[in-house]
C-alpha cells in the first residue's frame, strides 16, 4: 500500500461509525409514542391490519426508510402520519434509540416523542394499514417482566422445493470449502422476549425495543 493510499484510507474512514453493510439490510424506523393522561404516560400501539404482512402484530408505527425521506427521523415522523394520521406539529421528538439491527435482516432506527393528547383523540387511522390503536402504561412494563423463550437461526447452503429437488443457494463443493458448510450451520440462539397486556401478545422486535426504553427511563424512586 502507497503512502497516498493510507493516506486516503484515513481521510475516509467514518467519522461516526454506521451500520457496515445498511444497502444489504431492510432500513425502516419506527416512532415510540408516549402519551400523558392524568399524570402517567402511556405507550401507543397499533395491531397491523390482518391482510397485510406480518397482519395482526402490534407494532410501533413506523415503516421503510424511502430514498425521498431525508432522514430516519422523517421516516418515522411520516409514517406515523400516514398510518395515525397524526401531524408532525403533534409530536415532541425527545430523542432516539439505539440503532437495532435484527436477526431477520433488518436494521430499525426507533424515535421517543410525546403525542399531544388532542392530536391522539383525532387520529385518523389508516384502515388499510391499522386494525387498531392499543393504550398501554409505562408502567405496566416496569411492573411486568416478558416472558423469555429462545430460536434457533441456522445458515442452510440449500432448500428443497415441493417436488423434492434440491436447489443449491450457496456451492460449498465448487468452492472447494470445508465439508461443515455442506450442510446447515450455525444453529445461533437468540432470545424473544413476549409481553401479555389484556388478550393481546407484545412481541419480536417490538420487544426489544420496549426492554430498552424501560431500561433507559430507570427507576421511579431514584
Amino acid at each position: 500500500m502507497k503512502k497516498k493510499h493510507l493516506k486516503q484510507l484515513v481521510a475516509n474512514l467514518p467519522k461516526t461509525p454506521g451500520v457496515l453493510g445498511r444497502n444489504r439490510f431492510f432500513n425502516s424506523a419506527v416512532l415510540v409514542p408516549l402519551i400523558k393522561k392524568k399524570g402517567e404516560y402511556y405507550l401507543l400501539f397499533q395491531k397491523r391490519a390482518a391482510h397485510i404482512r406480518q397482519g395482526g402484530d402490534i407494532c410501533f408505527p413506523g415503516g421503510k426508510h424511502e430514498q425521498t425521506d431525508k432522514t430516519f427521523l422523517h421516516t418515522a415522523i411520516r409514517e406515523t402520519h400516514e398510518e395515525l394520521g397524526i401531524d408532525e406539529k403533534d409530536i415532541k421528538i425527545l430523542g432516539q434509540l439505539d440503532t437495532y439491527v435484527a436477526p431477520i435482516g433488518a436494521v430499525i432506527e426507533p424515535f421517543v416523542g410525546i403525542i399531544k393528547k388532542k392530536a391522539y383523540k383525532n387520529m385518523k387511522i389508516d384502515k388499510n394499514e391499522v386494525e387498531k390503536t392499543i393504550l398501554i402504561p409505562l408502567k405496566f412494563f416496569k411492573e411486568h417482566k416478558p416472558l423469555e423463550y429462545t430460536l434457533a437461526h441456522e445458515i442452510h447452503p440449500y432448500k428443497i422445493d415441493e417436488n423434492g429437488k434440491k436447489n443449491v443457494l450457496f456451492p460449498v463443493e465448487e468452492l472447494g470449502l470445508p465439508d461443515t458448510y455442506k450442510k446447515p450451520w450455525g444453529n445461533k440462539r437468540h432470545e424473544i422476549w413476549v409481553y401479555k397486556y389484556e388478550d393481546e401478545v407484545i412481541w419480536g422486535i417490538t420487544s426489544v425495543i420496549i426492554r430498552d426504553l424501560i431500561e433507559k427511563y430507570g427507576d421511579d424512586n431514584e
